[in-house]
């Protein structure tokens, strides 16, 4: 049985979708089966973050009223064969129940080993139905403090729902302004959260440039998001340190070229 896990945020614009796509990445290339399903109705972006979106045939509200079986709407990642997306749909679908939706996952989950939920941001009805279907959560947030307090108020409700794990991942992390401390560290974050936290991920152009997926090897991202995957699959903690390459002489010229630009 799959191990089911929402990614949800406090707020909008976190890169809650784009963690969502890299984790699923991640562990497929640790030979997990992996399905990644989109249930912000109306504003999904995963398959397009994905880069399946012109494979989308039928989508979950196909699926829920009956126009199509589950087989007929999983995406097949166009590298990874063990990596799969089920889009949302444009629907809004306030009729939609949770317990349908969780229905849907129950009967998906015997042939993944992870089901990673990408969940709308805030803490409305989208919020509450993707967290009913997880047995667990990881709640993305970055390091400012508007996104620390939203992550704080997910965290309590939470709570409420006796999830089985729950852990934290901070987005975009700079290595240059923690050394300045002119950002907060990864670790008071988590003490501020008190909330284990299993995954540090570095703001970098290449995100940007690839439209958050398909990370080179060769960056800080593709390396976090890796060490991240492993914590979940061996239930490790093992950070990646964003200020290493800022740290002594050559960090330093690091850091004052970030400054000059």
């Amino acid at each position: 049985m799959a191990r089911k896990i929402v990614i949800t945020s406090g707020k909008g614009g976190v890169g809650k979708t784009t963690v969502t796509a890299n984790l699923g990445k991640a562990l497929s290339q640790l030979g997990e089966r992996v399905v990644l399903v989109d249930i912000d109705f109306g504003l999904n972006n995963l398959e397009v973050v994905m880069g399946v979106e012109n494979k989308v045939v039928f989508d979950l509200v196909d699926v829920l009223e009956g126009r199509c079986r589950i087989k007929q709407a999983l995406i097949e990642d166009n590298k990874r064969k063990n990596l799969f997306v089920l889009p949302s749909g444009n629907n809004l679908a306030p009729e939609i129940s949770g317990q349908n939706i969780k229905l849907l996952i129950e009967n998906i989950s015997g042939y993944f080993d992870y089901v990673l939920l990408d969940c709308p941001a805030g803490i409305d009805i989208g919020f509450h139905r993707a967290v009913s279907c997880s047995d667990e959560a990881i709640v993305v947030t970055t390091p400012n403090i508007t996104s620390i307090r939203d992550a704080d108020k997910v965290l309590s409700i939470l709570k409420s729902y006796r999830l089985d794990k729950t852990s934290l991942v901070i987005n975009r992390a700079r290595g240059d302004l923690i050394i300045d401390g002119k950002m907060l560290n990864p670790l008071d974050i988590q003490s501020m959260l008190k909330c284990d936290l299993i995954g540090v991920l570095p703001e970098e152009d290449e995100v940007f440039l690839s439209s958050g997926f398909s990370l080179p090897k060769f960056t800080d991202s593709y390396k976090s998001y890796k060490l991240l995957a492993e914590n979940i699959y061996k239930n490790t903690k093992k950070l990646f340190n964003v200020t290493n390459k800022y740290s002594g002489l050559l960090g330093s010229i690091r850091r004052s070229i970030k400054k000059s630009i």
